[in-house]
């Protein structure tokens, strides 16, 4: 039988399978009476999609100011790699470097909570 011929006849025992019609042990039958020596194909099996991790930021001053921030990791990177910055952080000297190399690493968890002398108060969690 030429290539494309093995191919069609597999496919109709394939689908006879499918559609309950025969069993897999008569689906294994029929595949190796066809003659067919060629090796099965392996594939990896498609990965569940994980949720994003996140990264956390609680800022609590003394002055009364509450601020949540919550981002994907991946944009916190970006960030990170932009001029964009959190005035509070670098108040309290955080080193975003440090802390984005701990993430990397696989951290999880909180990171940071400071307390400074005036009351303000920030925590970092990587979930």
């Amino acid at each position: 039988m030429a290539k494309n011929e093995l191919r069609e006849e597999r496919m109709k025992i394939l689908d006879l399978l499918s559609k309950g019609i025969i069993t897999p042990e008569d689906a294994e039958k029929l595949l190796s009476a066809m003659g067919d020596t060629q090796e099965p194909q392996i594939f990896d099996a498609p990965t569940k999609k994980t949720p994003f991790r996140m990264l956390k930021i609680l800022v609590d001053s003394a002055d009364g100011d509450l601020v949540k921030i919550e981002i994907p990791i991946e944009f916190a990177k970006l960030l990170k790699s932009s001029k964009f910055n959190i005035d509070k952080l670098d108040d309290m000297d955080i080193d975003m470097d440090a802390l984005i190399s701990m993430i990397n690493s696989g951290a999880i968890g909180e990171l940071v909570n400071i307390t400074s002398a005036d009351g303000d108060k920030i925590k970092i969690v990587v979930e």
